[in-house]
This record gives C-alpha cells, sequence and structure tokens, in this order.
C-alpha cells in the first residue's frame, strides 16, 4: 500500500466434486496413508517444465488447503464472492454507516447485512468489534468448508490445531468507542472489555476458545501484507511439525470515522465523490488512491498428511511463500520495486518453482499513484516475458480490505485455479503504457493456470508474496 503521503512525509487434496466435471484433464488416483479411502483427482494445470525444481514430496510437510472462509462486501459465501468478482461488480458505494459530510472522502467497500446467526453467541455478538465477528464467522465457515464441522472437529488432535489470523489495525471501533467515552464521560465510563478487544491478537484468540484449538494462536500485524504473512507462518508451523492443521489469513473492520479520516489526512484515498463505483482503478492513468474496503478471508491450511487421512476435500497446495523489507519510507514504496523483486525470487525459490511456471499473478495493485507502477517495476524483473503472463486486481471491485486484503486475494486465487476462470480488473480506461502485462481489462478470461501467486505491500515497507498451484499428488 503507499500513498501521496510522501508529499507530506519525506524520508527522515482439488475438491474432487469439481474435479470430475472436466473430462478431458487427466485424472490421478491416490490412496490415503490409512488405505480406507481412495480418491479421484484431476489435475488442472499444465505441465512443469523440464527445467523445473523439484517440488516437495513429504506429505507432512507438504501443505494444501482444504477450506475457505470470506465475509465481505458480496457477502459470506466463497462461491457467490467470486462469481460476483467474474461478473466485474463492484461493491464500492457512498458509506451511511456513519456521518461522512465533514470527510473529503465519503465512500468505501462497507459490508451491510452481515449476518453471524449461527456462529457467534447472542452476548458476545452484540460485544465484539466487527473485526473479532468476522474472523469468527470466516474461520468457521472456512472449516465447515473444510469438512470439519463440529462432530467432524471432535475426531481431530486439537492440540495440533492452531490459529493465526492478523489484523492491521484490530479492534478500530472498540477503541474509537473507548476513547469517546474516556473524552465525554471520563475513564469510569470506559467498558471492561476495551483493553481485550481492541488488540489485533484477540480475533485468533476468540476463534480458539470457540473451537478449543490448543496448537499454535497469535496474531500478526505487517499493514496490508499481514494476511500472506500469516499464510507463511501457518505454512512454517506445519512444516516444521509444531500443527498439523492452521486456520490462517487477515481480517479488518476499518470503515470508520477514524479509520477514514486518517487515511484522508495522508492523502490515501481516492476522492471521487460522485463516481465511487469507478474510483478503485488500479494501472489506470487517472486514479487518484485507493478505496477503503473491509472483511475477513481466512484458509484452512493442512499438512498433506493430515489432509488425507481423514480423506478431506483438497482445494489447492500452498507451495510457498516470502517476507521482505524496503526500509525506505513509512508509507511509500521504492519507485524500483527492488525489495518487492526480491521477496518474489525468494517466494519462488521456497516453493521450488522457476520463473516460467508463474503464469497468473494477482497483484496488489491498490490503485494509488506510485504503489501501481511500483509493483509492476518488481513483477518485470523477475519476469520478462510479460506477455505470457496475466494479472489481475481484486481491489478494483472490493476496495482495499487492509490486513485482510491478501486473505481474501488468496480465495479469489486458489477459485481461479479450481474454476479455469480470472476475474476482471474493471475500471480499465486509459492504462498505463508501462503495464504491458495483460490485466484481463474489464472482463473475465479463461486461463488454464499452471503457478499462481499473490502480492501484499504495506505501509512500513511490508512485503509479502504467497504461491499456490492445484493439488498434483
Amino acid at each position: 500500500m503507499d500513498s501521496q503521503a510522501h508529499l507530506l512525509l519525506r524520508p527522515t487434496l482439488v475438491a474432487p466434486v469439481y474435479s470430475l466435471h472436466n473430462k478431458s484433464l487427466p485424472v490421478v488416483v491416490i490412496k490415503s496413508p490409512s488405505l480406507a479411502n481412495t480418491r479421484r483427482y484431476k489435475i488442472f494445470a499444465s505441465h512443469p517444465s523440464s527445467t523445473a525444481p523439484k517440488r516437495e514430496k513429504d506429505a507432512k510437510k507438504r501443505v494444501v488447503i482444504t477450506g475457505m472462509g470470506v465475509v465481505s462486501v458480496f457477502g459470506n459465501e466463497v462461491d457467490t464472492f467470486y462469481e460476483r468478482l467474474l461478473a466485474g461488480e463492484s461493491g464500492i458505494s457512498l458509506i451511511d454507516r456513519f456521518d461522512t459530510s465533514g470527510l473529503t472522502t465519503r465512500f468505501g467497500g462497507q459490508i451491510r447485512g452481515f449476518e453471524s446467526k449461527g456462529y457467534i453467541h447472542g452476548k458476545n455478538d452484540r460485544r465484539l468489534d466487527d473485526s473479532q465477528r468476522y474472523c469468527i464467522v470466516a474461520g468457521k465457515r472456512a472449516l465447515e468448508n473444510a469438512a470439519l464441522g463440529e462432530q467432524e472437529r471432535s475426531k481431530i488432535n486439537k492440540e495440533r490445531a492452531g490459529v493465526l489470523v492478523g489484523s492491521g489495525i484490530g479492534g478500530a471501533n472498540v477503541f474509537q468507542d473507548g476513547v469517546e467515552s474516556l473524552v465525554k464521560a471520563g475513564p469510569r465510563k470506559i467498558s471492561p472489555f476495551f483493553s481485550p478487544l481492541m488488540m489485533t491478537n484477540m480475533g485468533s484468540a476468540l476463534l480458539s476458545m470457540d473451537l478449543g484449538f490448543l496448537g499454535p494462536n497469535y496474531s500478526i500485524s505487517a499493514a496490508c501484507a499481514t494476511s500472506n504473512y500469516c499464510f507463511c507462518a501457518a505454512a512454517n508451523c506445519i512444516r516444521e511439525g509444531k500443527a498439523d492443521l492452521m486456520i490462517a489469513g487477515g481480517v479488518e473492520a476499518s470503515v470508520i470515522p477514524v479509520g477514514i479520516a486518517g487515511f484522508c489526512a495522508c492523502r490515501a484515498l481516492s476522492q471521487r465523490n460522485d463516481a465511487p463505483e469507478t474510483a478503485s482503478r488500479p494501472w489506470d492513468k487517472d486514479r487518484d488512491g485507493f478505496v477503503m474496503g473491509e472483511g475477513s478471508g481466512v484458509l484452512v491450511m493442512e499438512s498433506l498428511e493430515h489432509a488425507m487421512k481423514r480423506d478431506a476435500p483438497i482445494l489447492a497446495e500452498y507451495l510457498g511463500g516470502a517476507i521482505s523489507c524496503d526500509a525506505y519510507h513509512i508509507t511509500t514504496p521504492r519507485s524500483d520495486g527492488v525489495s518487492v523483486t526480491s521477496c518474489i525470487r525468494n517466494c519462488l525459490k521456497d516453493a521450488r518453482v522457476s520463473v516460467e511456471e508463474v503464469n497468473y499473478i494477482n497483484a496488489h495493485a491498490t490503485s494509488t499513484i506510485v504503489g501501481d507502477v511500483a509493483e509492476v517495476n518488481a513483477l518485470k524483473k523477475v519476469f520478462t516475458k510479460t506477455k505470457e503472463i496475466k494479472i489481475n486486481a481484486t481491489k478494483s471491485m472490493i476496495g482495499h480490505c487492509m490486513g485482510a486484503a491478501g486473505g481474501m486475494e488468496a480465495i479469489a486465487t486458489v477459485k481461479a485455479i479450481q474454476t479455469g476462470w480470472l476475474h476482471p480488473t474493471i475500471n480499465q480506461f486509459d492504462p498505463e503504457p508501462v503495464v504491458d502485462f495483460d490485466t484481463v481489462a474489464n472482463r473475465k478470461q479463461q486461463h488454464r493456470i499452471n503457478v499462481a501467486i499473490s502480492n501484499s505491500i504495506g505501509f512500513g515497507g511490508h512485503n509479502s508474496v504467497v504461491a499456490f498451484s492445484s493439488f498434483k499428488p
């Protein structure tokens, strides 16, 4: 993420049901380690080149995606979320949650009609910050998607199941309300829940309490790179033998007065109040800042061994990831993208993937003046054959969901791998000439993905890249 703040702040196992639909693709029959079950899987991606590095073969260290959960401006259903992305629908509108008349930006990706019934008990539902409510609902829905409902969860070793859902801001609404109470009515009026519920770790903590998961549990806060940082850390917990299963991703509930006002102050947000649905326009010459969004995106990540033992649906494979830092400026990325370039290369090394194998990128692409081009500069240092790679920007439709952005974009990436369809980057009116990748402009495209990467970049110079592919036994 970047902003125009530099003007002010100078540097000081694929789901089996879907897999059987396409008869033209090869079928692989594999048996679980217990020999009790046999599953059939389709291979969705093209075969890697003979020069590709050898992938991890140890089933204890291979990490697969078995479930996904989302809370978004398009609702709480993963399939609906992706269908509306494929349709090129904008989720951006004027904010009606609070009075925006004094703000220079009066629109965003505001969630409306959020429903938590059946996932959060009534008293807690009224007490919690929206960031924690979004986290709990997305997490539980991801487990349901992974065939881990309440009864099935009783069969797994909960000492080896963990939660790592991060947030860039945490309980911002609780914090805002607490400060308001202090100023208006004095310290005696501050809620006893103020301190714990404003913390960034509380979404992960509450979800684990609800589920009884006793394994690794913490939160990472790395601004808008948060979700990818969490995926990398969760995968390492599995690879290092500390956990069999992790719920990982990000959450944010930042469409609140202080959230919008703060980013307005550092000139980060678009001011296209007369046409909010066209405001988020990554790579367009007329872009003027990002659009605030909110939500949660989480994945259920498991060792291949654990997933096969319980005969889990395998949606995709997490191949690897990397993180780095610009060490440059608090809001503005390096224009040459050198640290992002390094991060991409380290991700491919961790994933044991060659540059030639990557043919799809879900870009960070926030619609900011400096950031969009800086990311493209970084990509072109790694991927010189730009015409062979497709990139798109989920944020063009749902806005920038901050700490949750990478989680929601990971879901979009996995759905692209599963379906063979890429969602469009909308609002492409007059593209920057430097962007010579195919940006899937304005209309969805069919594309068989070999290896996909997803980039997330945050204030403070935080960079993160993760790699996914279809599952190949």
